[in-house]
C-alpha cells in the first residue's frame, strides 16, 4: 500500500458555504434538531458540516494542504477534507474528497475519529470532525490547485491555518 511519502497538495475548509469543504445544514436538520443553534429571540445559526483527515505517513508526518489563490482563506494551510453531502456520512465524504482532491483511496475502516472542531464564523457555525488515517492507496497529488506539505506534528504550529483548525494542532501533536 503506497502511503504517499512525497510532499504534494490538497484542499480544505473555506469560510464560505459554497466551498466543497463546507456543507450547510439547515438548523431544522442540524445536530440537536430544530432548536440547534437558536436562542429565544435570535436568528437560527447556519451549521456547516465538513469532514477532515490527518493523513499520517510512516515517519509520523501529517499532510497539510495550502488553499490556492482565488479561494477564501487563500494561503492558509488545512487538513484535507470537504463538505458532507446530504445523506452522506463523514467517513464517506472523506473517502470521496480524498479521491477527488488527492487521487488516493482509503476505506472507512482506515479512518479513526480523533477529535472535532466547533467554531463560530461570522455567518455560520462550522462543525468539523477530524479523523486520523495511516492507510491509503496511491500517492497524494494536488488535483485542485492546492500545494501539499508533509509536516512533523511538532512543526504544525508554524503553518498558518483557518481559525477552526488551530485548536486541533495540540490534540494531534499530543496524540502522535
Amino acid at each position: 500500500m503506497d502511503q504517499g511519502l512525497q510532499p504534494s497538495g490538497t484542499r480544505s475548509p473555506d469560510a464560505s458555504p459554497d466551498n466543497s469543504r463546507n456543507a450547510e445544514v439547515p438548523p431544522s436538520e442540524g445536530v440537536g434538531g430544530a432548536a440547534s443553534g437558536s436562542r429565544e429571540g435570535a436568528s437560527p445559526v447556519r451549521l456547516l458540516l465538513v469532514s477532515a483527515v490527518a493523513l499520517i505517513d510512516p515517519e509520523g508526518r501529517v499532510l497539510l494542504a495550502q488553499r490556492p489563490e482565488g479561494k477564501s482563506m487563500a494561503g492558509l494551510w488545512e487538513f484535507p477534507g470537504g463538505k458532507v453531502e446530504s445523506g452522506e456520512t463523514p467517513e464517506a465524504a472523506l473517502i470521496r474528497e480524498l479521491h477527488e482532491e488527492l487521487g488516493i483511496d482509503t476505506h472507512a475502516s482506515c479512518l479513526a475519529p480523533l477529535t472535532f472542531a466547533s467554531h463560530a464564523y461570522e455567518s455560520f457555525h462550522l462543525l468539523m470532525p477530524l479523523f486520523a488515517c495511516r492507510r491509503w492507496t496511491g500517492t497524494p497529488r494536488p488535483r485542485e490547485g492546492q500545494t501539499l506539505a508533509w509536516v512533523k506534528a511538532r512543526d504544525l504550529k508554524f503553518y498558518p491555518m483557518p481559525p477552526a483548525d488551530i485548536p486541533l494542532i495540540p490534540i494531534l501533536r499530543d496524540w502522535l
